[in-house]
């Protein structure tokens, strides 16, 4: 699997999890939600209920009475609601109704509303009451009732468990259904950023490629500013640096391929020449008196030869950065008396003379070969555009 994809599905697990708690979180909110309001509501129609049917007497104000007639048609009328009531005397005796199925207060919720304490109360299971009838599981409130700072009744109100649950159980089964719905939105997001991530990198996959392959012209479209948009902006400065040393190195190469084919022409003459002379010597075609004379010039030809091989291997040391200078003391005029000595018969075909203008001992601290291979290279260029003239060397002027 590939890495995006990875990522993609550690993603959306995140995401699945997330909402999951969101929904577990949720769905005990609404629970809690519903039974609060459904307690606030049996609390007013308590208190509806009271309001309508309690009556004080007006000889005695000690005296409150609750008009039957009242509670029976509120009994009617909240029956329909699915809600049931029961009203308490001060003595937790029941006023109303005496159908047998009312609910026993107990001694500690008697005492909490005789401290005026609202009584809050699930009961999850069916109870069976003394006549041998089954109360089904309520939810309901035990509301205190004062006069005169005197309890003068309880009224208990509820509703079905089951009838609460249901409206649970439908806010929960939307919620679901949203929590769904955001689930299956937030996976194609989720494939459709990790779709346009996994392009991208494949661009620059195929890019490198290419790059593998010696396409270095090729360039890739960034479209982002993300870290993948950085990759591939260091990927483009990459690609342009190797096409500018790839051209350099094509440069370097057409040069050393024009030097060699240089070279090869210059080798070819004195080849020639040395291989004119020994054919001629070998059969005896060459005079005896100009012998002497050929050798001479098949050992020039020959110095030449070297020279020439020389500076081809130079160019190759240079091109490879892998030549030395090996410095050391010597007399440099030494050496320039030396390359008059090779060169004398030369200078003297071209009427040319030499003067060597520096003293006795001319101390130098340079690499001897090449310093020899400058010298020489000069002096000789110095003969080749030098007729009757007067070729001077020293310290100060070659």
């Amino acid at each position: 699997m590939k890495m995006i994809y990875q990522q993609l599905l550690a993603f959306f697990l995140v995401i699945a999890v997330t909402i999951l708690l969101l929904g577990i979180s949720f769905g005990r909110m609404s629970k809690s939600f519903v039974y609060n309001d459904e307690w606030r509501s049996l609390e007013k129609y308590s208190d509806s209920l009271v309001q309508q049917s309690l009556t004080v007497n007006t000889k005695s104000s000690q005296q409150v009475t609750f008009s039957l007639s009242t509670l029976k048609t509120a009994q009617a009328l909240l029956e329909n609601q699915s809600v049931h009531f029961t009203v308490f005397n001060q003595k937790n005796q029941v006023i109303y109704p005496n159908n047998g199925l009312s609910p026993k207060v107990t001694k500690n919720d008697w005492r909490h509303l005789t401290k005026d304490q609202i009584v809050r109360k699930v009961n999850n299971r069916n109870f069976k009451l003394s006549n041998g009838k089954t109360r089904p599981a309520m939810i309901e409130i035990l509301k205190p009732y004062y006069y005169n700072k005197k309890l003068v009744a309880v009224v208990s109100a509820g509703v079905f468990v089951s009838d609460v649950n249901s409206n649970v159980d439908r806010i929960n089964r939307d919620l679901l259904k949203g929590l769904g719905v955001s689930l299956i939105i937030s996976m194609i997001i989720s494939f459709f950023i990790a779709s346009r991530l996994n392009r991208r990198i494949s661009r620059l996959r195929a890019a490198a490629t290419q790059v593998s392959n010696g396409n270095y012209d090729i360039r890739v479209k960034s479209g982002g500013n993300d870290e993948i948009g950085e990759l591939i902006t260091d990927f483009n400065h990459m690609t342009e640096s190797l096409e500018k040393a790839n051209q350099e190195i094509q440069r370097q190469e057409e040069r050393r391929q024009e030097f060699l084919a240089d070279a090869a022409h210059e080798m070819r003459t004195p080849l020639t020449t040395i291989s004119g002379i020994l054919e001629g010597i070998k059969y005896d075609v060459i005079p005896q008196e100009q012998r002497g004379k050929s050798i001479d010039l098949m050992s020039n030809e020959t110095q030449r030869l070297i020279r020439l091989v020389n500076e081809n291997l130079d160019y190759e040391k240079i091109r490879s950065n892998s030549i030395r200078l090996e410095k050391r003391h010597f007399n440099a005029t030494k050496v320039l008396s030396s390359i008059v000595e090779q060169l004398g018969s030369k200078a003297s075909e071209s009427k040319d003379r030499f003067e060597i203008q520096a003293p006795d001992d001319l101390p130098i601290y340079a690499d001897y070969d090449r310093f020899v291979q400058i010298v020489f290279n000069i002096t000789n260029n110095a003969i080749q555009f030098t007729d009757s003239g007067t070729i001077v060397k020293g310290s100060l002027k070659m």
